[in-house]
């Protein structure tokens, strides 16, 4: 769902069974840049309304058959994810009825005779309002889809990775979570969690490198009491109070050497001995180990043991870096922009083409995490509805400073050379230039150029049906 293709409600419908008037209010909506439509009757429109929905409608409450009131309250009736504004019109003598239709959920009422220019300002204000109420609601609904278990993503990746998580989780063995920083190693480990048998268990991640190695193998293990200087009272540690659940050991590479044989051990045979205690402890939780390292050297050099490795890697989860999964780009930078623009009560509604395109092109070192961060700013920063350029991380802006040359430059180029390329040939480095422009999306290049995908392939040499579209 992309909330910044919500068009503007524009569309109004009078009921009124007095033609004259009915032209005239359509012709005043008309002139304040309004589509407008005139039907004498609330049985038409019941039966347009099969065909299409307005954004407004503006209906006479006496019309002969079907009243006004009797019309709305069929309409309100009706199965609809968003429901048109209503306006009422009423002679001063059943004023008490118009206060009726509001209580059956029309918008406004006007009495007659019509003040023309206080009747557009009624229109005008109620197809805002109608709006902004379709707007948060859609807000919300996007806000609260999980997508997976809180991750997104529709490229060929990520959807392998899902299928991947659905099949590791239902196994028992430990799982090797590998990826690069900001790339969503908790979120991954978690759906493993949530789809295991484990789910309504306890979910526990920590993280190694953030535990003093002094401390690390009391917080894992536990200590009973007087293990040590300072242990007044015994603890129970990590793996026991992630019993019945999965524990997530982010940065496994930062765990000393010591304690990597201790861990497998665990995975071993499933029990543990606290420090300062003679006996083993049975311990029933699953392990997830993540780390951001290539995990394989750092077995080579020594510093990660090569048999926890080989028992960590039997259920091993790679994921994909953001620049290998560049269609997502979108679909989360619009995510993130709508959940901060609701955090900081704004309104932006998206992002300028070109801005979007910069994002498009920049490689995200930082994965998602630095683009989360970069809508972020941009967000806070952007002050009219939609972030621009400007409002972009410098390095963003810069990197497409640095890019390969305009197509002007190519053109340029072969001009000074006296080369005279065939179309052909232009047309092949126009689309490559267009595809360069979007990091390599070729679902937005084609989109861009007008064409299908197949045929951008087939022109570019990489398609390998050769067909067209």
């Amino acid at each position: 769902m992309k909330l910044t293709e919500t068009r503007p409600e524009k569309n109004v419908w009078i009921i009124e069974d007095d033609q004259a008037l009915g032209n005239l209010l359509c012709e005043e909506i008309q002139d304040a840049g309004l589509d407008a439509r005139w039907m004498p009757s609330a049985e038409k429109a019941m039966q347009a309304m099969e065909e299409a929905l307005p954004d407004l409608i503006v209906c006479d409450l006496k019309l002969p058959g079907m009243d006004g009131l009797t019309f709305l309250k069929k309409v309100r009736n009706q199965d609809l994810e968003f429901f048109p504004g209503f306006l009422i019109i009423t002679a001063f003598g059943t004023i008490s009825r118009a206060v009726e239709a509001l209580k059956a959920g029309a918008d406004d009422f006007l009495a007659k005779p019509l003040d023309l220019e206080h009747f557009i300002l009624a229109v005008h204000r109620t197809l805002e309002r109608k709006h902004l109420s379709k707007t948060i609601a859609r807000m919300q609904g996007f806000l609260s889809s999980e997508g997976f278990h809180g991750i997104y993503g529709q490229s060929a990746p990520m959807q392998y990775l899902f299928d991947q998580i659905r099949q590791v989780a239902r196994a028992r063995g430990p799982v090797l979570i590998l990826g690069e920083s900001g790339t969503g190693k908790e979120l991954v480990a978690g759906a493993v969690h949530k789809e295991s048998e484990r789910a309504d268990g306890p979910f526990l991640p920590i993280n190694c490198a953030g535990i003093p190695e002094n401390l690390m193998e009391t917080e894992l293990f536990g200590h009973a009491q007087g293990a040590f200087t300072g242990a007044g009272k015994s603890r129970r540690g990590i793996f026991v109070e992630a019993g019945g659940g999965s524990l997530l050991l982010d940065e496994i590479s930062e765990m000393p050497l010591f304690l990597q044989a201790k861990l497998l051990r665990v995975l071993q045979d499933g029990k543990l001995r606290r420090v300062g205690e003679n006996v083993e402890d049975q311990v029933d939780v699953r392990i997830l180990a993540a780390t951001h390292r290539n995990i394989e050297e750092e077995v080579r050099s020594g510093q990660f043991r090569e048999d926890l490795f080989f028992r960590l890697e039997t259920f091993t989860l790679k994921i994909p870096p953001l620049r290998e999964r560049g269609e997502d780009i979108e679909i989360l930078a619009d995510r993130f922009l709508q959940q901060f623009s609701l955090g900081l009560g704004k309104t932006v509604k998206g992002f300028s083409s070109r801005a979007l395109d910069l994002m498009l092109q920049y490689p995200f070192p930082g994965n998602v995490r630095e683009l989360r961060n970069a809508v972020e700013r941009a967000v806070t920063f952007t002050t009219g509805n939609h972030v621009r350029v400007a409002h972009l991380p410098a390095r963003i802006r810069k990197h497409a400073m640095k890019a390969e040359p305009s197509l002007s430059d190519e053109f340029a180029f072969m001009a000074e050379n006296e080369t005279i390329a065939p179309l052909d040939e232009i047309e092949r480095r126009y689309m490559q230039h267009v595809l360069n422009r979007v990091g390599g999306n070729k679902r937005r290049a084609a989109a861009l150029l007008g064409i299908g995908r197949r045929t951008l392939y087939r022109r570019l040499g990489d398609d390998p049906s050769g067909s067209t579209d």
